[in-house]
């Protein structure tokens, strides 16, 4: 696994599995992020085996027929305990909020986004998020 040096761009990785809202590449990269795109939890989870990002950014997508958890993003999560410094942007739809705040109890999310989300609340998030490593 590598880590970043001081010099590098900070890395992001983005997990799209549903989408519904704007493609933030054009965005991650205006911001300087080195990012990655993925499409499932199982291809996020072999490019953790790669490298370490600084910044996820991945959808909460519940799903009620879990039998151990209420989502997509319960697996990574448990995953990313041993990596603390690693801050998780979450995009949610709405009427699943009270699903997710159960996960946060257990999980640190650094920020949770409901849709639609737009590139200002998005280019927030994340300069808030390169403040705080």
């Amino acid at each position: 696994m590598t880590h970043r040096t001081t010099t590098d761009a900070p890395r992001l990785l983005g997990i799209i599995e549903l989408g519904g809202y704007p493609n933030f590449l054009p965005l991650y990269r205006r911001l300087g992020f080195d990012a990655e795109l993925v499409s499932s939890q199982r291809k996020a989870q072999a490019s953790l085996k790669k490298r370490l990002p600084d910044v996820i950014v991945a959808e909460y997508n519940f799903q009620s027929d879990f039998r151990d958890r209420s989502s997509n993003l319960e697996t990574l999560m448990a995953k990313l305990q041993r990596h603390p410094e690693i801050r998780v942007v979450c995009i949610y739809q709405p009427e699943h909020q009270h699903k997710l705040d159960a996960m946060r109890a257990r999980f640190p999310i650094f920020a949770a986004l409901p849709l639609p989300v737009d590139d200002a609340t998005m280019e927030g998030v994340l300069q808030r998020a390169m403040k705080a490593s």
